[in-house]
């Protein structure tokens, strides 16, 4: 008989210590924990060999989304899919899409190159990249990142009139990118091409002269 949400909730611990379990249907079950503590719990078969998948715990998962959470999972069984299995690729992927983060190879870079630096120096590095670079592109994975992405970001430092600041966080943007490549986390460094498109301190004093060094004349602008 499927479970109801007044079944679910009236449903006490065993007094020998063991699971209570609760079965709903197509292998869905609840397990009530001599804690209290109940688990969903879906049985299947695949490859002939007998399985246990966690659909999670109530109330956070709910009666009736625990059913959709096995109507699922025995859609992937159909398909011959296990879904165990599928979990398990799943959570590599994502473990591996967060170490090759920019902002994950960011830190190993400057874990690696800070024995060098002095403290403040150390500390003034991290410090820029986490206030100019991580919150725009820290999370991105760092082979997706181009090089327009990135000049935005530097932009936006150098717009400040911090002219010094961005070329050198170009410059680590670029040795974080180069350790990249020579780890297999992407192809190509994005901070290179952009030297050319950035301000230079030499720039700034051209386009910006005192009137001292160029005084005006009356016909100074005279043919």
């Amino acid at each position: 008989m499927p479970l109801t949400d007044a079944a679910i909730k009236s449903a006490k611990p065993r007094e020998d210590g063991k699971h209570l379990k609760l079965t709903d249907g197509q292998g869905l079950s609840l397990w009530v924990m001599p804690t209290g503590a109940k688990y969903w719990r879906l049985k299947y078969r695949i490859n002939g060999k007998e399985k246990l998948l966690a659909l999670g715990v109530y109330p956070e998962v709910s009666l009736k989304a625990a059913r959709l959470k096995r109507d699922d999972a025995r859609k992937q069984i159909a398909d011959g899919e296990d879904p165990a299995a599928m979990r398990k690729m799943d959570k590599v992927i994502k473990l591996a899409a967060a170490a090759n983060t920019f902002e994950a190879i960011a830190l190993e870079w400057h874990e690696r190159e800070s024995h060098e630096w002095s403290a403040a120096h150390s500390e003034r590095v991290l410090s820029a990249m986490k206030t100019h670079i991580f919150p725009y592109i820290g999370d991105r994975p760092i082979s997706e990142i181009r090089p327009l992405e990135l000049l935005e970001v530097l932009r936006k430092v150098e717009s400040a009139g911090n002219i010094d600041t961005t070329k050198r966080l170009r410059q680590r943007c670029s040795a974080v990118f180069r350790l990249a490549i020579l780890t297999g986390r992407c192809d190509s460094d994005p901070a290179a091409p952009l030297t050319d498109a950035l301000k230079s301190q030499q720039w700034l004093c051209c386009t910006n002269p005192r009137q001292d060094e160029f005084p005006l004349s009356p016909n100074r602008f005279m043919p």
